[in-house]
Parts: structure tokens; C-alpha cells; sequence
């Protein structure tokens, strides 16, 4: 069951507000009379909105930060939305349909926050039998697989690398890579993909 999200009251919102101002006033050494005049307020005003008694409007908030200096959005430093956290207990994870399943090999999802966009997806990859080619992938954004159990060659490219319990490997997912031999089973992997997104 998701927990419920904190809801914040608009006194809440306008005492968070007026910590982030009066803190960013401080930091610059400027009184309040000083502050005020850069940033074309009364000082009355500027008392109200430190001390969480207003709500300020859009323009007197970039006003003070074009005062200030610093970006619009840091003003509102702490309002931001909780997310929820992924727990996955010891011998957990669904386990799941991947395009290198098959006999003896098995993909646990350990668990990724829920959003539009998935940005990580770690995998417990669990190979137990070798008698079947494994495919090589090809995806965006990076990879990181961390060595638990057994020994394994690792193909990248044209290169390839023995991987052995403690081991870690991080490359790029747009060139061809997995397992290319199977030296010592079981062989079991941690695999984390980050994947691009179109932040900027």
C-alpha cells in the first residue's frame, strides 16, 4: 500500500519561503533595509515574508531572487515532493521476462521508482546452466554489473574480460556486450542500467 503523501498547508508553504529568503539574505551580509531596497520592497514587506506572515506573489519572488542573484527555484528549497522509497528484502524481486531468459538463467528486478520515465533498472542476473548461446545486448544510457558469484568472460565489443566474484564493469549500453563464456557456475550478477533521459 503506497503511504500518503504529507499534504502542506499554505502557512507551511509561506514559512519555508521566508527561511530560504531571510537565509539568502544572510548569506549576503545584507541588512534587511538593504535587501529590501535592491530589491524594490517596503521593508515591512520583506519583514512579512521572512517571518512567513504573506504569501508573496511571482513577481516579488523573482524580484528577490534577481536581488539576490540565484535562481527562481531557490526560493522554494524544501517544498519538494516526498517519493516514495523501494525496499527489496533479502531474496526478493519479481522476477521477470527478459530477452536473454531462457533455461538456467533467471532475472530478478530489484525494484525501480515509479515516474513516467524509468531513469535506473537494477537487475539480479542468476545463470545457473550453459547450454544455450547468450545473446549480446544493445541499449542506451550506461551499464555498471558487479560480480557476486562464479567466473565469467564478458564480451564488449570486440574486447572481452574474465570477471570474477568482486568484480565491476561499467560501460556504455549502446555497444554490443554480454556474456561470452560461462568459466565457473552458478553465476550470479548485479546489473544496473542508468538510462539517458532528456533532462537538461
Amino acid at each position: 500500500m503506497r503511504p500518503k503523501q504529507q499534504q502542506l498547508t499554505p502557512d507551511e508553504v509561506n514559512r519555508v519561503i521566508g527561511e530560504r529568503v531571510r537565509d539568502t539574505r544572510q548569506d549576503l551580509g545584507l541588512t534587511m533595509e538593504r535587501f529590501a531596497e535592491a530589491a524594490g520592497l517596503s521593508l515591512g514587506m520583506l519583514s512579512k515574508i521572512e517571518n512567513g506572515q504573506t504569501s508573496p506573489s511571482l513577481t516579488t519572488l523573482t524580484s528577490l531572487s534577481n536581488a539576490a542573484g540565484i535562481p527562481f527555484t531557490a526560493l522554494f528549497r524544501g517544498l519538494d515532493e516526498e517519493h516514495d522509497a523501494v525496499i527489496v528484502p533479502p531474496g526478493g524481486g519479481i522476477e521477470i521476462s527478459h530477452e536473454g531468459s531462457g533455461t538456467g538463467r533467471t532475472y530478478h528486478d530489484l525494484g525501480a521508482l515509479r515516474g513516467p520515465l524509468r531513469q535506473i533498472e537494477p537487475v539480479l542476473v542468476t545463470i545457473t546452466k550453459a547450454d544455450e548461446v547468450f545473446p549480446l545486448f544493445q541499449h542506451g544510457g550506461v551499464e555498471m554489473i558487479h560480480m557476486l558469484e562464479g567466473k565469467l568472460e564478458y564480451g564488449y565489443g570486440s574486447k572481452r574480460y574474465e570477471l570474477i566474484p568482486g568484480s565491476t564493469m561499467q560501460f556504455r549500453g549502446e555497444v554490443a556486450h554480454g556474456p561470452t563464456k560461462l568459466i565457473d557456475l552458478p553465476v550470479r550478477f548485479l546489473s544496473i542500467k542508468v538510462h539517458a533521459t532528456t533532462d537538461t
